[in-house]
C-alpha cells in the first residue's frame, strides 16, 4: 500500500491527457503521468515519489502502436516489454528488453516507464540511442519529433507536463548486425551489473552502456576509440575506458573497479562479435 491517496484518471486521447494535466497542475495536485505505474508503487512506498493525481496513458491509441510506417518502426510508449519481446520487430531491442527484471515484471513494465524511470539502469533506451531514433513527445506546445540523442542526456529531458508518445527507428538500424550483453554479479534475474548494446553500421561500431554510471549513455568518444583500427585491440579498449563520461557506480551490486573490469571484458566481446577482433 502507498502511504498517500490519489485521484486516478484514464484519458482516451492525447489532447485529453494534456488538458487534464494542465487542469490538475493549476490545482496544485502534483499530477503524474504513468504508463505502467511500477515505479510509482516502488518509490512511493519509500517516500521517493508523491502525487495527488495519477494520469494513466494506457488507453491512448497513439501510445499503443507497434508497426512499420514507411522505413521506420514506430513503437508506442505504453507497450509492455513482454509485448515488444513477443513481436520481435527490432531484434536488438528484443534481446535487450528480454533481460530486464523477470518475466512477470516485464509484463507490467512499459517502454516509456523504463526509459523515463528514476532508476540507474533504464537499459531499454540503449538500442534507440545507438540507432539515432526519433522520439515523439507531446505537451502544452503540441507534438514534437526530436532526435533522441538531442533530448536524452542522462535522462529524457521532458518539460513539465510533457510525456513520451512513441519512438521511431529507421529500418537500416533495425537490420544492422548487433550484440546485447548483460552481466550480473550473481543471480539469473534482478538488477544488472552492466548492460551493453552495440550495432555496426557503415563499418562503425555504435555502443550504449547501462549500469556503469548513474545513467545510461552512448559516448561518441568511446566509439571513436573502439573504431580506431590503426591500434591493437587492447589499446583500443584501454583508450575507450579513459572516455567513461561520469563517475562509475560503486555499490552493493559491484565496486567501481569491478564494474570497470567487467566493461573491459564486455568491450572485448563486442569487438570480437562485430569487428572480428581478437586479442
Amino acid at each position: 500500500m502507498l502511504p498517500f491517496d490519489f485521484d486516478y484518471f484514464k484519458p482516451a486521447t492525447l489532447r485529453e491527457a494534456i488538458e487534464l494535466y494542465q487542469t490538475l497542475d493549476r490545482q496544485r495536485t502534483q499530477p503524474m503521468f504513468i504508463s505502467g505505474g511500477t515505479e510509482l508503487i516502488t518509490l512511493g512506498r519509500i517516500d521517493l515519489a508523491y502525487t495527488e493525481a495519477v494520469i494513466d496513458l494506457k488507453d491512448i491509441a497513439e501510445c499503443k502502436v507497434m508497426q512499420m510506417s514507411g522505413e521506420h518502426l514506430v513503437i508506442g510508449s505504453t507497450l509492455t516489454l513482454t509485448k515488444i519481446e513477443e513481436a520481435n520487430l527490432f531484434p536488438l531491442l528484443t534481446q535487450t528488453t528480454s533481460e530486464v527484471a523477470d518475466h512477470t515484471s516485464r509484463g507490467k513494465i512499459t517502454l516509456g516507464g523504463n526509459i523515463c524511470a528514476q532508476i540507474f539502469y533504464r537499459e531499454t533506451v540503449l538500442p534507440f540511442l545507438i540507432a539515432d531514433s526519433q522520439v515523439v513527445i507531446i505537451g502544452s506546445e503540441g507534438i514534437k519529433v526530436l532526435p533522441i540523442n538531442d533530448i536524452f542526456h542522462e535522462q529524457l529531458l521532458l518539460k513539465r507536463g510533457e510525456f513520451l508518445i512513441q519512438i521511431a527507428t529507421e529500418r537500416q538500424y533495425i537490420e544492422a548486425p548487433f550484440i546485447s550483453i548483460k552481466r550480473r554479479q550473481q543471480w539469473d534475474t534482478g538488477y544488472p551489473l552492466i548492460t551493453v548494446a552495440a550495432l555496426k553500421k557503415d563499418d562503425e561500431i555504435r555502443l550504449g552502456v547501462s549500469g556503469l554510471c548513474p545513467f545510461p549513455f552512448r559516448s561518441e568518444r568511446i566509439e571513436a576509440s573502439l573504431n580506431n583500427r590503426e591500434l591493437p585491440v587492447i589499446e583500443r579498449i584501454a583508450n575507450a575506458l579513459e572516455e567513461i563520461p561520469g563517475p562509475i557506480l560503486d555499490d552493493v551490486e559491484g565496486s567501481a573497479d569491478y564494474r570497470r573490469f567487467v566493461l573491459r571484458n564486455l568491450l572485448l566481446d563486442v569487438l570480437e562479435a562485430l569487428d572480428g577482433a581478437r586479442v
